[in-house]
């Protein structure tokens, strides 16, 4: 009972937050100026809460420690015996989301208030952090497929308004507007997914479902087995369907289009979205129901893993060409994404086997960290310098000492060098990979490298090179409620690394212990030192060499930093075929023939009006007449009759 109630205080601070600020914020002086402190104080409880809940948690785990089901009633009831239940699922990856999506919330939170304090919708823009994260805490405790399904789309409105928040900017409404699509579309095929497994599993709830389908011995196994479309299984279709809806969230290819255009948000919205909540959704989605993939359909898993690592490489070598300090922030998320996508892909089930399960969550939960702070840390440099672009910086470690320190301490945590966490996830991803998939671990082991490279150009660009934005900014390195979130994730960064968290977290609760293979740890951060070394040979100092290089790449070049060209495709198919071919004649259809059917009944109801308004012309002679010519009538007819 205790743990149902520090979940339903975990959940309902932020809530509170949201109702608060948003009825009441605009219309109470007091509520607008004081929107910053009380949304942080709700938001600290929502963490005092979940630390609680979580700690419990992992210092009462046993070896043969199994999931609970806090409470769970009855929503829906549906005649097949189908329900969408309401309730909540604790164990081991629900805690650590718990802990870390509040503690993060809090640390963005705390930073706003003097980021964001002279916005002029700063008690709307409190309340919308305070539904995010109300909504992915709802997601990660769902214990109900569909459930998680409802907090999953609720996690999409909350997200359209905080990437739209500055809606009088033309392109931060048309990226809201387009991470809002095209996650729709990909959210139409986890519905689908969700439909697929539900029926067959007859259960929408995890623990239930998970039990059917992972069992080759039960009938909705054999059910689902036998279903097949197009030579594929139900299963298969219905994993793959619902992990379409995980990698539209976490911006896997080819869904990843919304990503980088989502940085028009506030630069604090940017550190919520792509450290530990929005963009990490689907990878807990697939760990949620991991045992399915891994012991009923395994080859699905093989299919995320191949899409995991491309997108990995292929987000890391568009962050070597962008000058924006956000977008390769963004796509350094998405590359990080597909490292624990990848994990998940290469990993078993059980023991041992599961250690890239283990390696792509402990990657999860140390990437918030450092990520976060690299967002963060962007943050207080725009606040500084007014631009998002590197040409606009350079030497400004003098001048901001605490976000240098804590900005170099992200980038190493994120390149993997030790002792920082990142190297410790990391290590464990590609250690996994290496023993299962060789092809993926050299192809990890050269985006590392890539990491390195892009995250050292970003760093020697804005605080080193040549000295370019202004020295006496009025806004110095900015508030202490700015500076605080920074020391606190570095510190995190540094240590967080050392949790021996495949102890804690593994595919069957059971610990699996820790172990690091120095010799093995040698060529990734060889590699990552290389591109360390590659970067401050090239950006240190203000130089030519980047140009020589890229005008050396040409058209290569060109072509990467132009990301592949793949939003030109997408508005080519969607311009012109999907507009020419569909919207078009469908728009026709709708006004020549669906509005034309209506225009014509409305007509003839206009003529025959006119037709038959005589018969109410208010003349006493006329009614006379008709009311003799309606006696003839009937009087003719019952004269008929009557013969």
């Amino acid at each position: 009972m205790q743990n149902t109630n520090l979940v339903l205080l975990t959940l309902a601070s932020p809530l509170l937050a949201f109702l608060l600020l948003g009825i009441f914020g605009s219309s109470s002086n007091w509520l607008k100026k004081g929107a910053g402190i009380i949304g942080t104080l709700l938001m600290a409880v929502s963490f005092f809460f979940a630390s609680q809940l979580s700690l419990a948690y992992f210092l009462n785990q046993t070896p043969n420690h199994t999931q609970q089901i806090l409470f769970s009633y009855t929503w829906l009831q549906f005649g097949s015996g189908l329900s969408i239940d309401m309730g909540a699922l604790l164990d081991a990856t629900s805690a650590m989301m718990l802990l870390v999506v509040t503690f993060i919330s809090l640390m963005v939170h705390v930073f706003s208030l003097g980021y964001m304090h002279n916005d002029e919708r700063f008690a709307s823009y409190y309340a919308y952090l305070g539904l995010f994260t109300f909504s992915m805490l709802g997601l990660v405790i769902s214990a109900n497929i569909f459930q998680i399904y409802m907090f999953w789309e609720l996690v999409g409105v909350s997200s359209f308004l905080l990437i739209g928040y500055y809606f009088n900017k033309q392109s931060a409404v048309a990226a809201a507007k387009k991470a809002f699509i095209v996650t729709r579309f990909a959210d139409l095929g986890f519905l689908i997914g969700i439909l697929t497994l539900g029926y067959y599993g007859e259960s929408f709830d995890f623990l239930t479902l998970i039990g059917r389908l992972s069992d080759v011995q039960s009938p909705q196994f054999a059910a689902i087995g036998v279903a097949s479309f197009a030579g594929i299984s139900a299963l298969t279709w219905g994993l793959l369907l619902v992990f379409m809806g995980g990698a539209g969230k976490s911006a896997m290819f080819p869904l990843h289009i919304w990503l980088p255009d989502a940085m028009e948000g506030p630069t604090p919205v940017s550190a919520l979205i792509h450290a530990a909540t929005m963009v990490v959704a689907g990878v807990f989605l697939v760990a949620r129901l991991f045992p399915i993939f891994a012991i009923a359909a395994p080859h699905t898993l093989d299919i995320i893993a191949y899409i995991g690592i491309f997108s990995a490489l292929f987000a890391a070598l568009i962050a070597c060409t962008q000058t924006d300090i956000k977008r390769v922030l963004a796509y350094s998320t998405m590359s990080q994404i597909g490292f624990m996508m990848f994990a998940l892909g290469v990993s078993g089930y059980g023991a041992e086997n599961g250690a890239g399960f283990s390696a792509s969550l402990f990657h999860l939960f140390t990437h918030a960290f450092f990520k976060s702070l690299l967002f963060l840390g962007a943050g207080a440099i725009i606040h500084y310098v007014h631009s998002n672009e590197m040409e606009d910086m350079g030497g400004l470690r003098k001048h901001m000492p605490i976000t240098h320190i804590s900005f170099l301490i992200a980038c190493l945590a994120i390149s993997g060098i030790p002792p920082f966490a990142g190297f410790f996830s990391k290590e464990a991803i590609l250690h996994a990979a290496y023993q299962s998939n060789p092809a993926i671990y050299y192809m990890a082991l050269f985006t590392s490298f890539l990491t390195a490279f892009y995250m050292f150009r970003l760093y020697f660009s804005i605080f080193w090179s040549t000295q370019k934005a202004a020295q006496d900014n009025a806004h110095g390195e900015g508030t202490w409620s700015m500076k605080i979130p920074l020391i606190l994730l570095a510190i995190a960064s540094v240590l967080f690394g050392f949790i021996p968290f495949s102890e804690y977290v593994s595919t069957d609760g059971k610990p699996i212990a820790t172990h690091l293979d120095v010799l093995f740890s040698i060529a990734p951060v060889t590699l990552g030192v290389l591109g360390i070394l590659l970067a401050k040979q090239l950006y240190q100092k203000a130089s030519v060499k980047p140009q020589k290089i890229a005008l050396a790449l040409g058209s290569a070049y060109g072509f990467v930093k132009n990301k592949f060209y793949i939003d030109e495709v997408y508005q080519y198919i969607t311009k012109k075929m999907l507009f020419a071919w569909v919207a078009r004649p469908a728009a026709w259809i709708d006004k020549n023939i669906i509005d034309g059917f209506y225009l014509l009944l409305a007509q003839l109801t206009q003529f025959s009006s006119v037709y038959i308004k005589g018969i109410q012309s208010g003349k006493v002679q006329a009614y006379a007449m008709y009311f003799f010519a309606g006696i003839l009538s009937l009087a003719s007819l019952l004269f008929y009759v009557l013969k």
